[in-house]
């Protein structure tokens, strides 16, 4: 009997010391969660090659024209003076071409050398003209002489004079010809005839189209090549009737342009157009471009936004703030050692203009921090696999 109750006894005991393990193994169990879910970091940590990788942008903030503007599309152009279409004053061949589209040129520099009999005659009447126009010259001079001497006929004087002047002018004319078409008149008069003439530019600036060939025949006034000067180059935009009352000269223009997606390009406007187009019922509006980068070229495509009723706000690009449950953050960019430390910071969102949000902060910042200006998906979702990570290197 004693025995009986001695075993009885050992039973109740292990089971006793089960029960205390098994409540011992659950405490430790949910220890354990409560560190992996509590496992955080603060902030995100990269290396110099990790940084230049992810071509970071950093800087200290910057405060910003927000709000008030008015959507304006349009084009890169070029004023009137600044483009030239370069033709010919007389029908002729193309003997050779000098330039090909892309190609810069100074104003009075040749692009083509053009060739016809009809070149050739022109000269030659000039001649003609020039020494028919000197024989007579001489016979005035004798007939005044005689007749401001008192011995010579005023008839054949007044025939003389008269002779004399028609000829000068059918010279002058001719050599106005020979200047539109780059003939020396002078290298005429001692002789010379130029088979073939120059055509040449009359502006600086680049070659944006050739439209002859090597042997065509060319019309007068034919467009054979065109010139344009992009120095000039400005952003042409087109207001609609209903925004017209918020223009003003002086006022800003921020605009992209799709060979340069990410970089923004500043004018000021400086003409607005007094009439309507009569299909779109918008006011050209011309601006001056202030950062002039790239290849800017008459025609391209821009997208604008014109400043008014704006307002000066600390404001960041979009692609540096990530929303996270509800909230917004930015990321703070400090360099330790050699590696770089960028840590979350809760920001309140404002309006957005463009590309640019405005943010203000729950604890102001100080003036010379610098934070990231791009890749907050990417930092979000890096801080987060690591405070994974942290939890999770808590239950080895």
């Amino acid at each position: 009997m004693t025995s009986i109750i001695n075993l009885n006894r050992i039973v109740l005991l292990s089971s006793l010391l089960l029960i205390g393990a098994c409540n011992t193994n659950e405490t430790k169990q949910e220890d354990i969660h409560t560190e992996h879910t509590e496992g955080t970091m603060t902030d995100v940590m990269l290396t110099p090659q990790q940084y230049n990788a992810l071509q970071m942008q950093a800087d200290t903030l910057q405060v910003r024209t927000m709000s008030g503007y008015i959507e304006a599309n349009g084009t890169l152009e070029v004023p009137p003076q600044n483009e030239a279409e370069i033709t010919t004053a007389v029908g002729a061949n193309v003997v050779s071409i000098e330039v090909i589209e892309g190609d810069k040129v100074a104003k009075g520099e040749t692009v083509a050398f053009l060739s016809h009999p009809n070149i050739i005659q022109i000269q030659t009447d000039y001649l003609n003209a020039y020494s028919n126009s000197e024989f007579l010259k001489k016979d005035y001079l004798r007939q005044k002489k005689l007749y401001d001497a008192g011995v010579g006929s005023g008839a054949n004087f007044e025939k003389a004079e008269a002779n004399f002047k028609a000829s000068k002018a059918k010279t002058n004319g001719l050599k106005a010809q020979l200047r539109q078409l780059n003939i020396s008149a002078t290298g005429i008069e001692n002789g010379t005839i130029y088979q073939r003439i120059a055509l040449r530019s009359p502006i600086e600036g680049f070659v944006q189209k050739v439209e002859v060939k090597t042997g065509q025949y060319v019309e007068p006034q034919t467009p054979l090549f065109e010139v344009v000067n992009t120095h000039h180059v400005h952003a042409d935009l087109m207001v609609f009737e209903k925004d017209v009352h918020q223009l003003k000269i002086g006022q800003k223009v921020s605009f992209n342009i799709q060979s340069m997606p990410d970089k923004e390009l500043t004018a000021e406007i400086y003409s607005i157009g007094k009439t309507f187009e009569q299909e779109t019922k918008a006011l050209h509006v011309h601006a001056e471009i202030e950062n002039k980068e790239g290849n800017l070229i008459p025609g391209m495509y821009i997208q604008g936004r014109i400043e008014a009723n704006a307002t000066q706000l600390t404001a960041i690009p979009e692609s540096a703030i990530i929303e996270d449950g509800g909230k917004h953050y930015i990321f703070s960019v400090e360099k330790e050692g050699e590696d770089w430390s960028l840590k979350p910071v809760e920001v309140i969102t404002g309006t957005t203009d463009g590309n640019w949000t405005a943010i203000s902060f729950l604890e102001t910042p100080k003036p010379d921090s610098k934070f990231a200006y791009n890749n907050a998906y990417y930092l979000m979702a890096e801080l987060k696999k690591g405070a994974l990570f942290a939890g999770i290197g808590d239950i080895g």
